[in-house]
């Protein structure tokens, strides 16, 4: 009797935070999948069934869903092969303690505290053709190659120009959990590799990465899910989010959801839904087949 009312008593602790988890992630997931199979010619309209058409009108010229997959999967690799190795480093360095280790970590952190709108803002100043700070400095020491559109407004440099923020931004971000994983490790094993002979780059390559991997891991799984999801810094620079050279999933979705194609805004939250589990998924597994 005891153990049933405690059943019972556990479940309705749980269920306040079970609801919400319904409701606001389980429920808008199915609901998405729902109206990608209608068309929607207003926001009042019922909807017409089309089945999966909306997801194959995703990749024609009319949407360009392609190259905006692209363009997320370059920020995604550009955060795992940039980022991530830069906020490692940092929190390698950080980690072994030296002066001034918390006044290191607050400016770094500080970048992530900031608004993405203001951030986006900030930089769009900085990349400004006429009186930017990159354009001054080129100026300045009358270096050539700036392109005269600026370097949002170059399709050859608008996407790597959209992630360097990114960058100044996250690095802190994932510094920080790999910094408390370093942190994490015991100071004996260091000690014991540091009598053996080991140098310092042979302790962090031996010893203490692999006993952060968990976090590195997360960092990854955050990184390209961010990526592909990143929108609010990307749309301060994006004056039109459909013939911008560095759109996004996210971008064309909030377009279409507000332009009287719900059904086609709705696949492309399904897309972005399937491409971040099945990231995540992939990731897992090959850290497990690495263990």
């Amino acid at each position: 009797m005891y153990r049933k009312n405690k059943g019972i008593h556990i479940f309705l602790f749980l269920l306040p935070a079970l609801a919400l988890f319904i409701g606001v992630l389980i429920y808008p997931i199915f609901a998405s999948v729902h109206h990608s199979l209608f068309e929607y010619r207003t926001f009042t309209d019922p909807g017409q069934f089309v089945g999966f058409k909306n997801y194959t009108d995703l990749f024609t010229p009319q949407y360009d869903f392609g190259k905006a997959i692209i363009n997320a999967l370059i920020l995604a690799a550009l955060s795992v092969f940039i980022q991530l190795p830069l906020s490692l480093g940092l929190a390698l360095m950080l980690g072994k303690g030296i002066k001034g280790e918390r006044v290191y970590l607050s400016v770094y952190f500080m970048p992530v505290l900031i608004s993405a709108v203001v951030i986006g803002m900030l930089w769009e100043k900085i990349y400004n053709p006429i009186y930017g700070l990159v354009t001054k400095t080129f100026e300045y020491f009358n270096w050539s190659g700036l392109p005269a559109a600026g370097l949002l407004g170059d399709k050859k440099t608008a996407l790597l120009a959209v992630f360097i923020p990114t960058i100044w931004q996250y690095v802190g971000y994932h510094m920080l959990m790999m910094y408390a994983g370093v942190k994490s490790v015991s100071p004996d094993l260091r000690e014991a590799a540091m009598l053996d002979g080991a140098t310092d780059s042979q302790i962090n390559r031996y010893i203490i990465i692999p006993c952060i991997k968990p976090i590195i891991k997360v960092s990854i799984i955050f990184a390209i899910t961010g990526s592909l999801k990143s929108y609010d810094l990307i749309k301060v620079f994006a004056k039109d989010a459909y013939n911008c050279s560095y759109k996004v999933p996210s971008l064309l979705l909030v377009r279409y959801a507000f332009h009287n194609a719900g059904g086609i805004a709705s696949a492309i939250a399904v897309m972005m839904i399937i491409m971040c589990f099945a990231f995540a998924i992939i990731i897992n597994q090959m850290f497990k087949e690495r263990d």
